[in-house]
């Protein structure tokens, strides 16, 4: 029976919005309130988000909505930072952007949360600690803090810890700086709990997280002469369950597995995932519209999910010739490819995502959609994440795209598409049917009705 529920999971999901929050439906949007980066902890009980001005906004779920089936998926504001400001490199005279690329959460040790994140050139780890409790009654200081006269000290008290308000507090641990000569696109946290990579367009770096003045290359694609540079590092991630493994994928739409066992420079991969190219779809845009923009384990382990302009692709470890699945996102799209390049969304970078149980993967689009895929029944939906369409508890309806031909009624054509909103980044609760979706610069965070309320 649990077999044939899991099956048919896409039809029986009904998503609704969960409670929206007023720092997250702004109207205008403002360039440095645009999300970069969204991110779940590995219990799914914070949400992390950075900005394109250089901030990081941590969400806590509320603690009633766990057992509440109509608002488990009810966040709010934990904490905001100033996580990165505006640099300027003096040496190469170019400015660096405070923009938040990435966001790691470390496995947590203690009562402590930790995180990483990163701009285009320095990666810092911050520490959230709670405080709801002061000391108060000490022999040497006032109520003020400041030093008392000695001399009016006539006996001892033993200081007592008296409650006060929660408060939130977070601090910069560590800066990882001057790593990279290029852009960081991607940072990936090692299972053994000790070290992560950082990559560039062409270099991947290995640190340890207790050490901030030097890091391993373990990979340098940089050729002697630049102008023979025919593709880029795009992304990169650790296996989940061996840290001896990771891989990165390129420009060029292929993949690479390396083990750290076999040389402490990983130039030559262990495998090499690609699927041969079909002369026949050959034009101008084939290498553009190949380059993988996001590759993901899968929680198993066994298989790996990448997402380039018009599809994601479905990875086995043990397979290199080609994907064992490939779905279309926005297959009508191709036909605009001219004007996609004209106007540089040609170039966008869509992130993707598996839910808790690796049987669903779910990309974004434009036009403020995002895309689920049964990898069981093959079904697939388009939902819309929009103020116009979503209200709190309200189910979301599925959309359809209309290239031509009939038209039903709820129908949008491809010519109506809006390409100035989409999303590029989304995240799925890592055990639950709970996702968060970033459309510019606001946070969407959907929960599957029908399965909340079989709780």
């Amino acid at each position: 029976m649990e077999g044939r529920a899991e099956s048919r999971w896409l039809e029986k999901c009904q998503w609704e919005l969960a409670e929206p929050h007023p720092e997250t439906t702004q109207l205008e949007s403002v360039r440095a309130d645009i999300i970069s980066t969204v991110e779940f902890n590995h219990t799914g009980e914070l949400l992390a988000t950075g900005d394109k001005g250089g901030r990081v906004v941590i969400f806590q779920r509320e603690p009633e909505s766990k057992n509440a089936p109509h608002s488990q998926g009810e966040y709010d504001v934990y904490s905001t930072f100033q996580s990165h400001e505006p640099e300027f490199d003096y040496l190469k005279s170019l400015e660096i952007e405070e923009k938040i690329n990435k966001i790691k959460w470390l496995p947590q040790q203690n009562a402590a949360h930790s995180l990483l994140s990163t701009n285009d050139k320095t990666i810092k780890l911050w520490k959230i600690t709670e405080r709801d409790k002061r000391p108060e009654g000490y022999n040497l200081k006032d109520e003020e803090g400041k030093l008392k006269d000695l001399s009016t000290v006539t006996s001892l008290q033993v200081p007592v810890l008296k409650p006060m308000d929660l408060m939130v507090e977070v601090s910069p641990r560590r800066v990882f700086a001057n790593g990279h000569t290029y852009h960081i696109n991607s940072i990936s946290v090692n299972s053994d709990c000790e070290t992560y990579m950082s990559a560039d367009d062409l270099r991947i770096n290995l640190w340890h997280l207790a050490i901030t003045d030097r890091s391993f290359n373990i990979v340098d694609i940089k050729p002697a002469n630049m102008e023979d540079l025919t593709e880029v590092i795009t992304a990169s991630e650790f296996h989940p369950h061996h840290c001896n493994l990771f891989v990165y994928s390129s420009s060029k739409g292929s993949l690479r597995l390396c083990d750290m066992r076999a040389a402490a420079l990983c130039d030559k991969h262990s495998k090499l995932f690609e699927e041969p190219e079909d002369p026949s779809n050959r034009s101008f845009f084939s290498e553009i519209i190949s380059s993988v923009s996001d590759v993901k384990f899968s929680h198993s382990g066994r298989y790996m999910l990448t997402r380039d302009y018009l599809t994601v692709k479905v990875w086995d470890l043990n397979m290199e010739a080609r994907p064992i699945e490939t779905y279309q996102v926005h297959d009508y799209l191709r036909s605009k490819l001219c004007s996609l390049y004209e106007n540089d969304c040609i170039f966008d970078k869509f992130e993707c995502a598996w839910n808790g149980s690796d049987s669903v993967i779910m990309t974004g689009a434009y036009n403020n959609f995002f895309r689920m895929f049964d990898r069981n029944t093959k079904r697939d939906v388009t939902l819309e994440a929009s103020r116009e369409s979503s209200k709190p508890r309200a189910v979301l309806k599925p959309r359809r795209v209309c290239v031509g031909g009939k038209r039903r009624r709820d129908d949008i054509s491809v010519d109506s598409l809006d390409f100035t909103k989409k999303i590029l980044h989304t995240a799925w609760h890592p055990a639950e049917n709970i996702i968060a979706i970033a459309a510019t610069n606001n946070l969407y965070i959907f929960q599957d009705k029908v399965n909340s309320e079989m709780h």
